[in-house]
């Protein structure tokens, strides 16, 4: 059941990044709607497979990889559009491809080793894809205005966060353990 929860996430990436692309696609609230089923398949398919008793590494490798997915394609579509830098699904990839080789080859762990500063990126790439999601909601051009612009200032944040996330990852191993 978790696992359905995320291939519906993994299914939805195709209209929503197409949209964000080409706002002509599917209307504003439409969008919206997907991105918050994205998001609450997110929310349950953790709490379900641990309710089940069905959580597992390959599981959690499944879910991490469909949120890197969705968000990076939303993000690339959004980009795509002129709305946001394109950087940030680039750098995101670079990120993800860190998390991904450090738990597994650097720690040689059987799961992936989540960061503070990354699990909050990984929620907050979500941002952008709802703020523009928002802005097509035909709330007047002067709101729609705003809100791209917010979306795009959000972008540049999480590019500068995401940066130091992979920072913060490359010099995790030289730190001194804390007594």
């Amino acid at each position: 059941m978790a696992n359905l929860l995320t291939a519906i996430r993994l299914l939805l990436i195709v209209p929503v990044t197409w949209s964000l692309a080409d706002p002509l696609i599917i209307q504003g609230q439409m969008l919206l709607l997907l991105i918050f089923v994205a998001i609450a398949t997110d929310y349950f398919d953790g709490i379900v497979a641990r309710a089940t008793q069905t959580a597992s590494e390959k599981g959690q490798l499944f879910d991490h990889g469909t949120d890197f997915l969705f968000v990076t394609s939303g993000l690339g579509g959004c980009a795509y559009a002129g709305l946001i830098n394109p950087v940030l699904p680039w750098v995101i990839v670079l990120a993800f491809t860190q998390y991904v080789l450090d738990s597994y080859y650097l720690h040689h762990q059987r799961d992936l080793r989540m960061s503070f500063l990354g699990r909050w990126n990984g929620i907050f790439y979500f941002a952008p894809l709802i703020i523009i999601a928002c802005s097509r909601l035909g709330l007047g051009r002067d709101v729609s205005d705003v809100l791209e612009h917010l979306a795009a200032l959000v972008a540049w944040i999480l590019l500068v966060s995401t940066i130091l996330s992979i920072f913060d990852r490359a010099i995790a191993p030289m730190r001194r353990p804390e007594f």
